[in-house]
C-alpha cells in the first residue's frame, strides 16, 4: 500500500492535533485519580466524522481506514505519555529532592524513555503478533472493531462523536461554573463525616472514569473507602494520628500520610501476586517473555534508532538524576524485560500493567542501589516508560494488522505521537502543578500513583525506619492481605475472578478521599444500569459518553491551569 494513502499529512496532522488536545486530559486525571484513558477509539471517531464530510464538501480524496489507523496511533502515542512519568516517578522525585525538572529537560526524558519502548514494540511485534502468538490484545481488537463498524455503517461515527460532544459540554460547563462562577456543593450526609472526605463530588470526570473501569472495580473503591475513612479513619484521628487543635475541616491531609501505607501495601502486594501468577501462566503457554525476547531480537529492524535511545537514556539518568552509569546502563535490559512481561500481560487481558511494572523495578533496583531513593525512582521510570509505549504501540500493531496497514509507517506515527505528547504534556504537568510539595498528596491533588512511587521508594532507600510505628503492624497485615487477594485474582478462572473485589481498588481508595471513590462507584453503577436497560445502545455510546465526560472536564481543568499560570507573576 503507497504511503500517499496511508503516511498522510492530514492523518499525521490529525494525530498530533487530537494529542495535543488530549494528551492533557490524561495528565489531569492521572494527577487527581490515578487513571488514563486511552484515547485510540475517541482518535478514530472524530477522525472520521471531521474528514468525510469535510473531504466530500472540498472535492479530497476520501478519508479511509488506513489513514484512520495512522490518526489513532499518533493520538494515542500522544495520550499515553504519562506512563514517562509525569503522574507518577517525576512529581514523586520532585516531593523527595524538593527539586523540580526544567521543561526541556523533562520534555528530553519524557520522550527518551517513551521512544525506547516504541522500539522495543517493533521488536516484539514477530513475537507477539505472529501465527504463532495466542495472545488476543483485547484493547486493539476493540478499536479494530469500531474502525470496521464506522466504516460499514457511515453515519455512526457521527453519532457517537455527538454523544460525546454534548458529554464533553455536559462535563466542561459544570467544571467551568465551579471554577470560574461559583463553587458547587459537595453533599455529604454529615458535617461530622465530611471532615473524613465522605461527600459526592460534583464532578462529571469521577462519574466517567467510574463507567469506564466497571462496577468490580467501582464498588471496590466504595468498600475501600468505608474500610478506609469510615472504619479506621475516626478511630485513628487524634489518638493515633495528631489532629491540629480546633481543626474543623478535612481530615485528609494528616491521615492521608499514615493510611496511604497500608493502602500502598495493599496494592503492592496484589499486584506483584498477580505479576507473578502470570509470569507462571506465559511460561506454561509458551509465550513467555524469554521465548518472545528471542523471537523479538532476532528480527531486523531500525536498531540503530534503538541503540540511539538507550544510550540517551542512559546519558540523561547521569546527567539530570546523578545516577552512577552502571545503575543507568542496567536501567536498558530490565526496560526490555519488563516491557516483554507486560506487552504480554496487555495481550491477554487488555489492561497494561504499569503500576506492578514500576513496583517491580522499583524493588529490583532498591536490592541493586540500596539507600539511593532517586536511583530507585528514576530507573524504574525508564522501565515504566518503555513498557507503556511498547503496550500501547502493540494495540495499534493489532489494528494495523487486521487493515493490512504497514508496521514501518505506523511505528513513525507513534514516534510523532511520543514528540507530541511530550511536549504538551510536559507542559500540562508544569502548569498544574507549579509547587508539587505544596499542592500534591491533598484533597484537590491526591495524586495517588505519586503517593505509591514515593511510600515504596523511600521505604527501599530507609527501610522500615520510613514507616511510621504505628503503621507498620497495618501494613504487613495489608501486604500479605495484597498478596492473598492478588494471587486468587489472578488464579481462579475469569468467571469467578470477575466477582473477587479488586485489591489494588480498595488500596486505592486509602490515598484518595472518600468522596472521589463514592462518586466514581455511582457513576460505574450508572453505566451498569444502562447496559441492563438497553444493551446494544450501551454497547455503542457508553465509551463515547464517559470519553466526553472524561474530556470536558479536564479542558476546563487544564485551561483554568494554564490561565491561573499565565496571570501568575514571573510566567
Amino acid at each position: 500500500m503507497s504511503s500517499n494513502t496511508e503516511l498522510t499529512g492530514r492523518a499525521l496532522f490529525t494525530g498530533v492535533a487530537l494529542g495535543a488536545l488530549l494528551a492533557p486530559c490524561n495528565v489531569y486525571s492521572g494527577l487527581k485519580i490515578g487513571w488514563s484513558f486511552n484515547m485510540s477509539i475517541i482518535a478514530l471517531l472524530i477522525g472520521v466524522a471531521v474528514w468525510r464530510p469535510l473531504a466530500r464538501a472540498l472535492g479530497l480524496r476520501d478519508w479511509n481506514a488506513l489513514e484512520s489507523n495512522i490518526g489513532q496511533t499518533t493520538t494515542s502515542a500522544a495520550a499515553s505519555i504519562v506512563s514517562g512519568g509525569l503522574v507518577a516517578p517525576i512529581p514523586a522525585y520532585a516531593l523527595i529532592t524538593g527539586r523540580t525538572l526544567d521543561a526541556l529537560p523533562l520534555v528530553a526524558w519524557v520522550a527518551t524513555v517513551s521512544l525506547l519502548g516504541v522500539w522495543i514494540a517493533w521488536y516484539l511485534r514477530p513475537a507477539m503478533l505472529g501465527p504463532a502468538s495466542a495472545l488476543r490484545f483485547p484493547e486493539g481488537v476493540a478499536t479494530l472493531e469500531t474502525l470496521e463498524d464506522v466504516f460499514a455503517r457511515g453515519a455512526e461515527a457521527s453519532r457517537r462523536v455527538a454523544a460525546l460532544g454534548a458529554a464533553a459540554l455536559l462535563s466542561g460547563a459544570t467544571r467551568a461554573l465551579d471554577v470560574f462562577v461559583l463553587a458547587l456543593p459537595r453533599w455529604a450526609p454529615a458535617e461530622s463525616l465530611s471532615r473524613f472526605t465522605f461527600a459526592i463530588e460534583p464532578s462529571w470526570l469521577l462519574a466517567g472514569f467510574g463507567a469506564i473501569v466497571g462496577p468490580r472495580v467501582g464498588l471496590s473503591l466504595l468498600l475501600g473507602a468505608l474500610l478506609a475513612w469510615g472504619a479506621i479513619a475516626p478511630r485513628i484521628a487524634g489518638s493515633v494520628v495528631p489532629v491540629p487543635a480546633g481543626h474543623g475541616g478535612s481530615l485528609f491531609g494528616p491521615l492521608v500520610e499514615w493510611l496511604l501505607w497500608p493502602g500502598v501495601s495493599l496494592m503492592v502486594g496484589a499486584t506483584l501476586a498477580s505479576f507473578a501468577v502470570g509470569l507462571w501462566r506465559g511460561r506454561s503457554r509458551g509465550t513467555g517473555q524469554a521465548a518472545a525476547l528471542r523471537a523479538g531480537l532476532s528480527a531486523p529492524a531500525p536498531a540503530l534508532a534503538f541503540i540511539a535511545v538507550a544510550v540517551c537514556a542512559v546519558a540523561l539518568q547521569v546527567l539530570l538524576f546523578g545516577i552512577a552509569p552502571w545503575i543507568a546502563a542496567l536501567a536498558i535490559p530490565v526496560a526490555v524485560m519488563l516491557a516483554v512481561v507486560a506487552a504480554r500481560v496487555v495481550g491477554d487481558t487488555g489492561i497494561p500493567p504499569i503500576g506492578a511494572i514500576g513496583k517491580v523495578s522499583q524493588l529490583g533496583f532498591g536490592l541493586a542501589a540500596p539507600g539511593q531513593a532517586v536511583a530507585n525512582l528514576m530507573t524504574a521510570n525508564v522501565a515504566g516508560g518503555a513498557a507503556g509505549q511498547c503496550a500501547d504501540l502493540l494495540n495499534d500493531f493489532r489494528v494495523g494488522q487486521g487493515i493490512g496497514a504497514s508496521p514501518f509507517r505506523q511505528a513513525i506515527a507513534q514516534c510523532v505521537g511520543v514528540l507530541t505528547g511530550s511536549l504538551v504534556g510536559a507542559a500540562a504537568y508544569l502548569a498544574l502543578i507549579p509547587d508539587p510539595a505544596a499542592m500534591l498528596l491533598t484533597e484537590a491533588w491526591p495524586a495517588p500513583a505519586v503517593a505509591t512511587w514515593k511510600a515504596v521508594a523511600e521505604a527501599m532507600a530507609h527501610g522500615i525506619d520510613s514507616v511510621p510505628e504505628s503503621a507498620r503492624a497495618a501494613m504487613l497485615i495489608a501486604l500479605a492481605a495484597g498478596c492473598a487477594a492478588g494471587f486468587f485474582e489472578a488464579a481462579a478462572p475469569a468467571r469467578f475472578a470477575r466477582l473477587l473485589p479488586s485489591a489494588t481498588a480498595i488500596g486505592l481508595a486509602f490515598v484518595i478521599p472518600a468522596s472521589i471513590s463514592f462518586t466514581m462507584a455511582l457513576g460505574a453503577l450508572a453505566a451498569a444500569a444502562f447496559r441492563a436497560v438497553a444493551p446494544s445502545l450501551a454497547a455503542r455510546f457508553t465509551v463515547a459518553i464517559a470519553a466526553g465526560l472524561v474530556a470536558g472536564e479536564s479542558f476546563v481543568g487544564v485551561f483554568a491551569a494554564f490561565a491561573q499560570w499565565a496571570a501568575s507573576p514571573g510566567s
